[in-house]
């Protein structure tokens, strides 16, 4: 299978040659290659020929990492578009068609390439003081709610341009909930997210592109309006925060695919008993009929240390060697 063929029978809950696998970020760049992405202000203050070189270097690595680690996509951070866009900082979006491109010319495929938005909805991180979201939450549900529309407005303008660059998907990411549950009641849940959530994600798919939605905590008091959201795939399945991926598959197999689950904090810390006991789980309850794709519970953060993600991978390359057969 080549790698757009190995997401697609995960999206659409076929069996795959082996599980799809990528990270949302990876940050370990100077660790696994010595070559450190730039800095976001360097893709700002590039122009012509600079700009291109910077645009090789920087797709260079995203290579060495769909090599090296056998990702079956990738997602644009460096160089990252901070929303809402403002000036001329929109490296980011010219970036996505020139790395397709060069993953297409390198590896003789197409690669799904895709960007990532933050904060287009009421979220854990776009509230910046809790008190006064408090009150308004008590006493002013007017406001949240113009607050709620306005974050949606400039998700969706933020989408449109990832996708006019020819994004094949878009990482939603917002944390909605901690490890006790989310962070609003279902009923406040229902009234100032989901509909804002499933808005974007229904404009992105009119589009072709397909959605993951990353959020950490426990969702199962809300798991039924992430299913009404409708996102293609939802990431994290966060098992610091209980979790459990053949629970969740249960209740979610045949209408979003997972992503994630391998402990990022047995990733950070170890041990190593504890890393390849994690992505076996994964892999045991997430992997048969299709609808999942390997990561961590997070992302390949710079905490991490580089020989723990490839324990994680030498326990993949062993459950693929016994379990899967060419599709």
């Amino acid at each position: 299978m080549t790698k757009k063929e190995r997401i697609q029978a995960a999206l659409q809950f076929r069996k795959p040659d082996r599980p799809p696998h990528f990270e949302i970020l990876f940050h370990l760049t100077q660790e696994a290659f010595g070559l450190p992405f730039p800095e976001n202000s360097e893709y700002e203050r590039a122009r012509g020929e600079e700009k291109e070189k910077l645009f090789a270097y920087t797709a260079d690595i995203y290579a060495r990492i769909v090599e090296e680690y056998h990702w079956d996509a990738v997602c644009v951070i460096p160089p990252f578009v901070p929303m809402p866009y403002t000036g001329n900082n929109h490296a980011g979006y010219e970036f996505i068609p020139y790395l397709k491109e060069y993953l297409a010319k390198r590896f003789g495929e197409e690669i799904p390439v895709g960007g990532i938005m933050w904060q287009s909805m009421i979220s854990i991180d776009a509230i910046t003081d809790y008190m006064e979201f408090s009150v308004q939450l008590l006493e002013e549900r007017s406001r949240l709610v113009k607050w709620a529309e306005e974050l949606c407005e400039r998700g969706l303008i933020h989408a449109e341009k990832m996708l006019d660059a020819g994004a094949d998907f878009i990482i939603v990411a917002s944390d909605h909930a901690f490890n006790s549950g989310t962070m609003l009641s279902p009923d406040d849940f229902s009234k100032l997210v989901t509909p804002y959530a499933k808005k974007i994600i229904k404009y992105i798919q009119s589009r072709g592109a397909w959605v993951v939605f990353h959020t950490d905590g426990n969702l199962m008091k809300v798991i039924d309006q992430f299913i009404d959201m409708g996102p293609d795939v939802l990431q994290s399945i966060d098992p610091m925060a209980g979790m459990d991926i053949a629970e969740v598959k249960r209740l979610t197999y045949g209408k979003m695919t997972l992503m994630g689950n391998v402990h990022c904090g047995y990733l950070q810390d170890g041990p190593i008993e504890r890393i390849l006991e994690s992505t076996r789980y994964c892999l045991e309850h997430g992997a048969p009929g299709g609808g999942y794709i390997l990561s961590s519970s997070n992302s390949i953060f710079a905490e991490v240390p580089l020989e723990h993600y490839q324990v994680m991978l030498s326990c993949f390359a062993e459950f693929n060697r016994q379990n899967m057969s060419p599709a």
